[in-house]
C-alpha cells in the first residue's frame, strides 16, 4: 500500500524546470500551464456571469479557488489510474478531466450554451491552450524549433478564434423588408404636436420606500419618504426554502415585511394630478430594473401626470429560484397597496402630497410580467377577496382608466383576466425573443365594454423591437450573457429609436385617457400618420373602441356558410376555412377567422366572399367599415410574402352596390419573419420564423359613397390582385 501511494504521489508531481530536457517535455509543462489558465478562465467566467448578491470580485476569486482544487482533484483521479494501469499519459491527461469536468459544472451553473455550441467550443479551447502553453513556454525555455512554435500559437490562436466568431458579430437582418404604408392625412399636417416631445410642467424626483433595504440606499436609509412594509406572506407561499433563504439573506428582509419602495417623477402644480404606476417585469434580481423606466416617468410628469417607477425586484428570478408565475398574483397587489399609500397621503391633511394624486384617475403600465400584472390588478381592484385565498380581504375600487402592456406574458398566472370597461395599449416588438408572440392581444381580446361610457383598446406590433429596449437598463440582450452573446442583435432597431416609440404611444394614451384628446385616435388606428414621429421600421396596429359594432368574429360556431348575423357564402375560392389564429410557438391567438385565398389565373373565374344580413343595416348610423386583415399561410397555395394584397369591397343594397379597394385606403405589411439566433440551429426552439400576425383596417362609409343607405350584404370581390391569402376577422361598423 505505500509503494502505491508513493507512486501516486510521483505520478501527481509536477516536473521541475530543471528535470524538463528535451523539448517535449518543455512543450507539455507548458501545456500543462496552458490547460490551467484555461480551467481558471472559465471558472472566473462563470463567477462573473453567476450572481449570488456577493461582490463580484469575492465571488470571482471564490470559483478560481474551486477550479483549482477541481483541476488538481482530476489530475490526482488520473495519477491513481496511471498508478494501477501504468496506461495514462498523465502529464495533460489529468488536466484535459479537470478543464473538461470544470466547464460541465459551469454549464450546470447556468452558463446554458448549446450543448453542441459549448462541447464545439470545449474542444476548440483545449487544443488552443495546449498549443499556444506549449509553445509559449517552449519559446521563454528556448527550446523547440520556433517555427514549430510560430505555428503552434497560430494554430492555437485559431482554435479559439473559431468559436468566438460565432458570438463577435451583431447578427444582421436575414428577412429585410422595403415596405410603405398607404399615408392620407400625417397628424402633423393637421397641426398636432408630437406626444413624445415634453410638456409645460416642471417636476421633481424623489423616492419612497420602507427604509429596510441595506442593498439599494434610494429605498433605505437615504429614502426621501418612509413608507409601512406590509405582509405579503399569505399572496406568495412559495416563499420558502432555498428561495426565502438567500433571497432574505440578500435583502435582509422578508416577504412578511414586503417593502413599498417607489422612484417618483411629480409636476409641480396646484391642483391633483392624474396618476401612473409603472412595474417591471422577471429581470434579475440582482440587475435592478425599476431605474430603467426614467424616460417615462420624466416624459408624463412634464405633461401633469404623477409617475411612479415601483420596485418589485425583491420577487424575480435569481440563482436559487424563479417562482415561475406562482408570484403573479403579489405583483398585483402590490401596485394597488402602492395606490393605497398614495390614497393615504393625498387624505392626511399634514402629508406633503395632501390633494396632490387624483385616484380616480389613475393608468398602470406593465413590462413583461409585470404587463400581465396589471391586467391582475384591475381585476383584483373590483374585487373583495384575494381569489386564491378568502384570508386576504381586498378593498381598493380605485379609478383604474387605463392599462398599458409592454411586451407581456400571458400564461404565468392560472387565471386569466376578463376585462370590461377599461382602456388598453400593448406594445410588443417583433424580436422579443422572451415573449416570441404577442400575448397582449390575448388580453385585447378579452376585453368587452358594457356601459355607454367611451373607451378604446390598441395594439402595436413594432418591427425590429426587442424585449428589453423598452427598459432603458435592460439592453439589447433578451437573455442574460453568456447565452444572450447568441442573439442576433443585428437585426434590431436601436434602444433610443425603440424608447422612442413607447413615449409617443403611451404619452399619447395618457393624453387621450386622461385629457380625452380624441386628435390623437388616428395615431392608433394607422402608426402611418405618425411618420415622423416614429423610428422608421414596420408598425402593425390592432383598433378597437367601445362605439364598434362586430357583426361577424367567427367564434359562434363550425359551419362556414353561417354567421352570427346571417349566411356566409364562398365562389371559386382555392382555400377557405375557420380557424383559431395560432402564435409560433404553437399557442392560440385568442380569437378565430376565416382564411381566404384565390388563384383566379388558375380556374380562369373571379373568386369571391359574400357576408348576407338577416336584417338589413342602415348606414345612417355610422362612419366607417371595419375588417381585422393578415397575411394567412397555406400548403396548397403559395403567395409571395411582399405582394400587394388588394381587392374590391363591396357594401350592396337592395337597388345598388357600392364599392372600393382594400389598396386606397390600406397596404397590407408583408411577413414579418424573424430570426433570433445567429446559429440557425438555436432558431428551432422558437417555434417558426413567422407567425400570423394581424392589422386593423378602417374605411370611412363615404368612401363608398355609401354613409346614408341601407347595407343588406357585404361583399369582397378578388379581381385586383390574381393570388392571394389572407387572414379576414372582425367584420363590422363604427358608430
Amino acid at each position: 500500500m505505500k509503494n502505491f501511494v508513493q507512486r501516486v504521489k510521483e505520478q501527481n508531481r509536477i516536473p521541475k524546470s530543471g528535470e524538463i530536457k528535451t523539448a517535449k517535455d518543455s512543450f507539455l509543462r507548458g501545456a500543462f500551464w496552458g490547460l490551467l489558465l484555461l480551467s481558471l478562465f472559465i471558472m472566473a467566467f462563470a463567477g462573473f456571469y453567476f450572481r449570488t448578491g456577493l461582490p463580484i470580485a469575492l465571488q470571482v476569486s471564490a470559483y478560481v479557488l474551486l477550479g483549482i482544487f477541481a483541476f488538481y482533484l482530476f489530475r490526482w483521479v488520473a495519477s491513481v489510474l496511471k498508478a494501477i494501469t501504468d496506461h495514462f499519459p498523465i502529464r495533460y491527461l489529468s488536466i484535459i478531466l479537470a478543464v473538461i469536468g470544470i466547464v460541465l459544472l459551469a454549464q450546470e451553473l447556468r452558463l446554458s450554451w448549446p450543448n453542441d455550441v459549448l462541447n464545439y467550443t470545449l474542444a476548440a479551447f483545449i487544443i488552443g491552450a495546449i498549443f499556444i502553453g506549449g509553445a509559449t513556454y517552449s519559446l521563454i525555455k528556448k527550446q523547440g524549433s520556433i517555427a514549430f512554435c510560430t505555428f503552434s500559437v497560430v494554430l492555437g490562436l485559431v482554435c479559439f478564434y473559431l468559436p468566438l466568431r460565432q458570438v463577435i458579430p451583431s447578427g444582421e437582418d436575414s428577412y429585410p423588408v422595403d415596405f410603405q404604408p398607404v399615408i392620407k392625412n400625417s397628424l402633423t399636417d393637421l397641426g398636432i404636436s408630437n406626444p413624445s416631445e415634453n410638456g409645460d410642467y416642471s417636476f421633481k424626483y424623489f423616492t419612497y420606500g420602507s427604509g429596510n433595504n441595506d442593498r439599494r440606499p434610494e429605498f433605505g436609509d437615504s429614502v426621501d419618504y418612509q413608507t409601512e412594509t406590509v405582509d405579503a406572506s399569505l399572496l406568495l407561499p412559495d416563499w420558502s426554502g432555498k428561495k426565502k433563504k438567500w433571497r432574505e439573506r440578500f435583502w435582509g428582509f422578508g416577504i412578511e415585511e414586503a417593502p413599498i419602495n417607489g422612484r417618483v417623477w411629480m409636476p409641480e402644480k396646484e391642483e391633483k394630478s392624474p396618476i401612473v404606476l409603472i412595474v417591471h417585469g422577471n429581470h434579475g434580481m440582482e440587475h435592478f430594473s425599476d431605474p430603467g423606466y426614467a424616460y417615462l416617468g420624466e416624459l408624463l410628469a412634464s405633461r401633469g401626470f404623477i409617475t411612479v417607477s415601483v420596485d418589485e425586484n425583491y420577487i424575480n428570478g435569481t440563482w436559487s429560484g424563479d417562482f415561475r408565475g406562482k408570484e403573479m398574483p403579489i405583483r398585483a397587489w402590490l401596485l394597488l397597496k402602492h395606490l393605497e399609500q398614495w390614497k393615504n397621503w393625498t387624505e392626511d391633511t399634514s402629508s406633503d402630497f395632501f390633494e396632490r394624486a387624483d385616484l380616480e384617475n389613475v393608468i398602470l403600465i406593465g413590462h413583461s410580467r409585470g404587463g400581465e400584472a396589471v391586467s391582475i390588478a384591475a381585476q383584483f381592484n373590483e374585487l373583495a377577496y384575494f381569489p386564491d385565498n378568502a384570508n386576504v380581504k381586498f378593498d381598493f375600487n380605485f379609478g383604474i382608466k387605463g392599462l398599458v402592456t409592454i411586451a407581456p406574458t400571458d400564461q404565468r398566472y392560472f387565471r386569466r383576466m376578463e376585462l370590461k370597461n377599461i382602456n388598453y395599449l400593448s406594445l410588443q416588438g417583433s424580436y422579443d425573443a422572451d415573449e416570441v408572440s404577442f400575448f397582449g392581444l390575448r388580453q385585447y381580446q378579452r376585453i368587452n365594454y358594457t356601459d355607454s361610457l367611451e373607451y378604446f383598446k390598441a395594439g402595436v406590433l413594432i418591427h425590429r423591437a426587442n424585449h428589453g429596449q423598452f427598459n432603458s437598463i435592460w439592453g439589447r440582450r433578451d437573455f442574460g450573457e453568456p447565452y444572450g452573446w447568441f442573439l442576433n442583435t443585428g437585426a434590431l432597431i436601436s434602444g433610443e429609436e425603440q424608447r422612442k416609440a413607447a413615449k409617443v404611444y403611451i404619452s399619447a394614451f395618457a393624453e387621450r385617457v386622461f385629457n380625452q384628446r380624441e386628435d390623437l385616435e388616428p395615431l392608433f388606428v394607422n402608426s402611418a400618420t405618425a411618420a415622423d414621429w416614429l423610428p422608421n421600421t414596420v408598425f402593425l396596429n390592432n383598433y378597437s373602441t367601445s362605439k364598434d359594432s362586430i357583426l361577424v368574429n367567427y367564434e359562434e360556431d363550425i359551419d362556414l356558410t353561417s354567421t352570427s348575423i346571417g349566411k356566409a357564402a364562398g365562389n371559386n375560392l382555392m382555400v377557405w376555412r375557420e380557424q383559431p389564429l395560432m402564435m409560433r410557438g404553437g399557442e392560440t391567438q385568442g380569437t378565430n377567422a376565416v382564411i381566404l385565398g384565390w388563384d383566379n389565373d388558375s380556374i380562369s373565374a373571379t373568386a369571391a366572399y359574400q357576408l348576407s344580413l338577416n336584417d338589413s343595416l342602415d348606414m345612417a348610423n355610422y362612419s366607417e367599415l371595419l375588417l381585422t386583415l393578415g397575411r394567412a399561410s397555406d400548403k396548397d397555395l403559395e403567395v409571395a410574402d411582399t405582394t400587394d394584397i388588394d381587392f374590391q369591397i363591396q357594401l350592396i343594397t337592395d337597388s345598388d352596390t357600392f364599392a372600393t379597394s382594400l389598396l386606397q385606403h390600406k397596404r397590407l405589411a408583408p411577413k414579418l419573419k424573424v430570426r433570433y439566433m445567429k446559429l440557425e440551429g438555436m432558431n428551432n426552439s422558437f417555434g417558426g420564423n413567422w407567425e400570423i400576425a394581424t392589422e386593423s383596417v378602417s374605411i370611412p362609409l363615404s368612401d363608398f359613397g355609401a354613409d346614408s343607405t341601407t347595407v343588406k350584404s357585404i361583399r369582397f370581390i378578388f379581381n385586383q390582385t390574381e393570388k392571394g391569402l389572407i387572414a379576414l376577422d372582425n367584420i363590422g361598423f363604427r358608430h
